[in-house]
């Protein structure tokens, strides 16, 4: 009996370093972006006239604040993908203010982070707070994508000053969820929680979104006039441990709204925008060919910086 119970022991040991050992390898190698990732665009919103002319609206993506997606790091699918469309992308590397901010059409922020080994402290200044209210009420257009914790404590001051309120935690879904992970959200025309409207539609079929599946995020609520894009259903739920968890429906995970004469879209995930491998090769974000993930990023843009459509965007 002893020499079974060693035999057993020790196979759990081995087990477990086992698993340890994964889990080591696995967060050490991390995630990175598909190199075989397809940005081309076949009907570009901002084409270039013969000579090189053309509108080309200015799309600036902040890394001024510890941000854990960047131009050149894990945002460069996202980066690409809107210079094919005819974008003219850069990145920020100063605190916000009149001046960073002048010449900019659409500000993009994802997920930045507080300063020092204070990740979840506000990521901005309340100065830089002001500026950037200002100067979107003022017609310019944001873009602030947060995720979970620290993330969206990090960016929560500033999405409030537009009304939007970041739960923090884990969004979960047992009934609406993308494979065996419950934080794999799955919003769909099918489903009922992908809204339709003008972002949702594109300017045309071709671009259409029917799906759309998130990796990992928080929820929000947003002023009543706000207009919902990816809805959590009834029976979703914010988890922060086994014992701690509270009720999502009424949420959403991403939602758009016109600040005085500028307009504003938060995301409560930031991975369905990038188009990323984890170690084992498995594909997530606008790589996969499941999802409409890169029409949604596509449909967000369009409707920040007002590309031309075959009808008004008018969002309902």
């Amino acid at each position: 009996m002893l020499r079974v119970f060693k035999r057993i022991a020790l196979a759990i040991l081995v087990l477990a370093s086992a698993g340890l050992g994964f889990v080591w390898w696995y967060d050490r190698t991390g995630q990175r972006p598909d190199p075989d990732f397809d940005p081309r665009i076949p009907v570009p919103a901002y084409p270039s006239a013969p000579g090189g002319h053309g509108r080309h609206p200015h799309v600036v993506i902040d890394e001024a604040h510890r941000n854990f997606h960047t131009a050149g790091g894990r945002y460069r699918p996202f980066a690409e993908l809107l210079r094919n469309d005819g974008y003219a992308v850069s990145s920020n590397q100063r605190a916000f203010g009149a001046e960073a901010l002048n010449g900019i059409d659409v500000l993009v922020i994802a997920n930045a982070m507080g300063p020092g080994e204070h990740e979840g402290r506000p990521a901005f200044t309340p100065d830089e707070d002001a500026a950037v209210a200002g100067w979107v009420r003022s017609g310019g257009a944001l873009f602030l994508i947060a995720d979970h914790a620290p993330f969206g404590s990090a960016a929560a001051r500033l999405a409030a000053r537009f009304g939007v309120t970041m739960h923090l935690r884990f969004a979960r879904d047992d009934d609406f969820h993308d494979g065996w992970d419950n934080e794999r959200l799955e919003f769909s025309r099918t489903n009922r929680l992908l809204a339709d409207n003008a972002i949702t539609s594109g300017r045309s079929a071709s671009e259409r979104v029917n799906r759309v599946v998130t990796f990992t995020g928080q929820s929000l609520s947003g002023p009543p006039d706000a207009i919902p894009l990816l809805v959590l259903s009834d029976g979703a739920y914010d988890w922060e441990s086994r014992e701690v968890r509270s009720p999502a429906s009424g949420h959403v995970q991403a939602l758009a709204l016109v600040a005085g004469s500028g307009r504003v879209v938060v995301s409560g995930e930031a991975a369905l925008f990038t188009a990323q491998i984890d170690p084992l090769g498995r594909k997530f974000g606008m790589n996969r060919t499941d999802t409409d993930d890169r029409l949604f990023l596509l449909g967000i843009l369009h409707w920040l910086s007002r590309a031309e459509r075959s009808s008004p965007p008018v969002l309902r």
